[in-house]
């Protein structure tokens, strides 16, 4: 069966399939409400991005996907997370277990999380693999030599014998990248893998990602709170915001003609080399929004310098921009559009938004 994706044509089915998202925390102040009413989908061989700073819902939306919430998640009977075409609510649990590693597989954003201190990388890597693949130990352990070297660890025979904390940050990172994709998965979740690592061994990461979603034409979900990390690794960008998508859209789309005022304002804080030493970041005003029983409309307007009346009363749809088909935003005033351009205006004109920012000419996002 054929799926309708974003640009209107029929195309092969997705890998992964979400539709109406929502979990919430059982928390002794409230409900917490992580994720919110998401919709996504992957396609095999493709890469997705999902950005928004801490918070925002993003781990959350991946730890769904792989079925390992806390014990206080609530998941609404109606949100629907299926993997090419299996609706994963109606699975048993020999068939998720079967499902999780072989099919689908995440790398963690800390390795020493992902990682037993006390066992071996061989020892670990051999476990996965005579698990989901029934190979015999010796068939296991050249394999997972195979892996090592195929993620770009020299002298991969003496790593096997080696523990975690005998290797450097970035080695382990690669070492939990040859564990998610040991038994060739489908669907591969990368969450911020390249966080606690330098600048160089983020972009060989990054490298090594795109190199293994091509060769064994996973899917791939990107989830980073950087714009810059998905700009040249990302077929697609979803940034969230409140535990909400606020703005889709292919990546040179959402580059070339962002519309949603959060992913301008996530674009304006990423510090430029270009520009003089000593120039002042741009910073967004105020803090993420508290996501326990929230107020009535735009979860963003607190902080956004287009934000008027309407956007604390009504909660905006994700909508299409224009007649592109695909881009989606969920905004009344959007970046580079007359409407934004005039609510900008007013609130310049009355120094501050309908929500109490203060506006001056360089809030403009």
């Amino acid at each position: 069966m054929s799926t309708l994706f974003a640009n209107g044509t029929r195309t092969s089915p997705s890998l992964l399939d979400i539709r109406d998202l929502r979990v919430w925390f059982d928390t002794p102040r409230g409900l917490v409400r992580a994720v919110d009413g998401v919709d996504l989908s992957v396609r095999p061989g493709r890469t997705l991005g999902v950005v928004g700073e801490s918070g925002s819902g993003k781990s959350v939306l991946a730890r769904a996907v792989m079925n390992i919430l806390a014990p206080n998640a609530l998941t609404f009977p109606d949100s629907r997370i299926s993997v090419d075409g299996q609706d994963l609510r109606t699975i048993s649990k020999d068939q998720a277990r079967h499902l999780w590693g072989s099919q689908v597989s995440m790398v963690f954003q800390d390795p020493m999380t992902s990682l037993t201190p006390v066992l071996t990388i061989g020892r670990q890597l051999t476990e996965v693999l005579r698990h989901h693949l029934g190979m015999d130990r010796a068939a296991a352990r050249r394999r997972a030599e195979d892996l090592l070297r195929q993620v770009g660890i020299p002298e991969p025979a003496k790593r096997l014998r080696q523990y975690p904390h005998n290797l450097s940050g970035g080695m382990r990172q690669r070492v939990t990248i040859a564990l998610a994709v040991s038994c060739d998965p489908r669907l591969l979740i990368a969450d911020e893998p390249t966080t606690a690592l330098d600048v160089t061994v983020q972009q060989q990461i990054l490298e090594l990602l795109d190199q293994l979603r091509a060769e064994n034409g996973m899917g791939m979900i990107l989830i980073t709170h950087d714009l810059g990390v998905v700009a040249g690794h990302a077929d697609e960008i979803a940034v969230m915001y409140g535990g909400r998508i606020v703005e889709r859209a292919p990546t040179r789309v959402l580059f070339g003609a962002m519309r949603h005022p959060y992913t301008r304002a996530l674009v304006r804080s990423i510090p430029r080399i270009a520009e003089p030493s000593h120039t002042r970041l741009h910073a967004i005003p105020g803090r993420p929004p508290v996501i326990i029983d929230p107020p009535p409309g735009c979860r963003f307007a607190p902080r956004c310098p287009n934000a008027r009346p309407r956007c604390l009363s009504e909660d905006p749809a994700l909508r299409r921009t224009g007649d592109d088909d695909t881009h989606s935003h969920a905004c009344f005033f959007p970046v580079g559009t007359p409407e934004g351009e005039a609510a900008f205006a007013a609130n310049l004109r009355d120094g501050r938004t309908a929500a109490g920012l203060t506006v001056t000419e360089g809030s403009r996002l």
